[in-house]
């Protein structure tokens, strides 16, 4: 096999997933919803069902992400990294000057529209770092969607630390924050992520790499988690609380330690001689577009071609056939190769595959936009602790969904998708905790909620292309995400709003108080969970015969890509 060219100085892959951590970390903007939803009831008079109605904009932002999805395939990463700025600036500029009483009397479409836009910058973020690290990563992209979203869910612990320690739970400070600091932090991270020619062969580097990246990030949800607990029930100077930010920003920056050691001890090889494909360094440079044809040469390789942007994957595919003599009729792809995202809609796998994360992520994230009003009715009234667990929670279920499912569908051939009947059997059994309230069961409940919410995202990536493929994975994917902000508005806004007003009024106070106020909620959503685990158990039963054919032998095939 030729070797592929490689210039002194190219960027390693891993300079990309260091600064895409910290647009992950930027990414969870709209977890900030709970903790300025009191200024919106206090400072323009809302109602909880009003304040629920926002969430579901906040959620719809958060994940209608087929624009970007789509611009993932057309434009370079900055630009829509660039977009996601620019909204983000606008979206919580405009709630900025609601809350902050600069403009009076802004009307609530408008906020809800504002809300939306802000929000959507996550989606925007989220989607270029994640598709972009995907395919650099193509063999290890359980590992890496897990690490990528798990940094997201851990954000909202980040944010929380900021908020309390450093803007003094300052809710117009907040949102200042949000409309400034994150188009900052985006712009100097845009230029650093980009695409790489990715490696076809196993390197154990790589995964001591992602070890040594999933310790920290797990270390770095400890340290949050402690901090915002140290901070919040004992007295501590301001001091103390900026040693604290200080501390968190040094462990965000612990994934750059990879690429300095990369650059510091660089092999030999790599620097003055042509790198084989099974090399894990591999080039980040437009230079790099010249070592693609090199890359036909090997049928796994010239799959990886039908995802490279903007590569025409149906004329490498005539001319593979010409080259063989003949022009054959193209067939259909089979799972497991890449799909348009017209073929996918008509794929029942698809669907239930859509099913089961819309009953999942649609009841977490109830709990996660009425967390403040759980808190308050179960007398807890600082939810800051609780925003913080669920964070945690949220994070280690995110890296842990992909690192588990990464090991046994290696060890074997275990669909991923058997943790998301796991999870939201779990699901059901906590909110069967949150309905009768029992004492010490508030923080337990919580952080089971928040893990088996991570667990539902990190599977459902990876999952979504194995089956489907990642030459349109942007877009697929973030139609399955859709299934959020639906399960919000249906979860969230209708039933979870209705009901707490309804108790609300009969108790004639407006802030609810006891079990009563969310019980006839959880019920319902224990029984979804119950169906959504029913549902996965046909998924995994219906895609084992995929996972058998990628991961015959304990490592990841490429299919080929072939003409009939």
């Amino acid at each position: 096999m030729a070797p592929i060219p490689l210039k002194a100085g190219s960027r390693p892959p891993w300079v990309g997933l260091a600064a895409a951590v910290w647009v992950e970390f930027s990414a969870g903007n709209s977890y900030n919803f709970p903790l300025f939803t009191p200024s919106l009831k206090s400072v323009l008079g809302f109602t909880q069902q009003q304040i629920t109605i926002l969430g579901v904009a906040n959620d719809i932002g958060e994940s209608v992400g087929i624009l970007p999805g789509i611009a993932c395939n057309k434009l370079p990463p900055w630009v829509v990294l660039a977009f996601g700025a620019l909204g983000c600036f606008l979206g919580y500029g405009v709630i900025w000057l609601a809350v902050s009483q600069t403009v009076h009397n802004l009307p609530y479409w408008l906020l809800w529209l504002a809300l939306g836009i802000g929000a959507n910058s996550s989606a925007f973020f989220g989607t270029a770092v994640l598709v972009t690290n995907m395919r650099n990563f193509p063999l290890s992209r359980g590992t890496v969607a897990g690490l990528l979203k798990g940094y997201v869910g851990l954000s909202a612990a980040i944010y929380t630390e900021i908020y309390g320690m450093v803007l003094e739970k300052s809710d117009t400070s907040l949102l200042l924050f949000l409309t400034l600091g994150i188009p900052i932090i985006c712009f100097s991270m845009m230029y650093f992520i980009r695409p790489c020619n990715p490696a076809l062969g196993e390197d154990p580097s790589e995964n001591k790499h992602f070890l040594f990246t999933q310790g920290a990030s797990i270390f770095l949800g400890m340290y949050l988690l402690t901090t915002t607990i140290i901070a919040d029930k004992l007295s501590v100077q301001r001091a103390v609380c900026y040693a604290f930010v200080v501390g968190m920003v040094i462990f965000m920056m612990a994934p750059l330690a990879i690429p300095i050691k990369m650059t510091i001890f660089r092999s030999p090889k790599k620097l003055t001689g042509p790198v084989d494909s099974s090399d894990q360094l591999v080039s980040c440079t437009n230079e790099s577009i010249q070592a693609e044809p090199l890359l036909a040469k090997s049928s796994s390789e010239s799959y990886l071609g039908s995802f490279r942007e903007g590569e025409d994957g149906s004329d490498f595919d005539t001319l593979l056939a010409v080259g063989e003599g003949a022009v054959k009729q193209k067939r259909r792809p089979r799972r497991g190769e890449d799909f348009t995202f017209r073929e996918v809609l008509i794929k029942a796998d698809f669907w239930l595959l859509w099913v089961v994360y819309f009953l999942g992520v649609g009841t977490g994230v109830t709990v996660l936009n009425n967390l403040a009003q759980i808190g308050y009715s179960q007398a807890e009234p600082d939810t800051t602790v609780l925003l913080s667990l669920f964070s945690i929670c949220n994070f280690l279920g995110r890296l842990g969904g992909g690192a588990v499912s990464e090991y046994f569908v290696r060890l074997n051939t275990t669909p991923r998708t058997i943790w998301m009947t796991v999870t939201q059997l779990i699901m059901a059994i906590a909110f069967i905790f949150y309905a009768y309230a029992l004492n010490g069961t508030l923080y337990v409940a919580t952080a089971a909620i928040g893990i088996c919410y991570g667990v539902q995202t990190a599977i459902m990536i990876p999952t979504a292309s194995e089956l489907f493929g990642l030459k349109h994975f942007g877009v697929i994917y973030n139609f399955i995400q859709f299934g959020n902000p639906i399960g919000a508005l249906l979860f969230s806004g209708i039933l979870a709003g209705y009901v707490y007003d309804t108790e609300a009024d009969r108790q004639g106070v407006s802030n609810c108080m006891g079990a009563s106020c969310f019980k006839l909620t959880f019920f319902i959503l224990a029984g979804l969970c119950g169906l959504g685990s029913l549902l996965a158990v046909v998924l995994t039963t219906r895609i084992k015969p995929v996972y058998q054919m990628l991961y015959a032998g304990g490592s990841f095939r490429l299919p080929q890509r072939s003409s009939h």
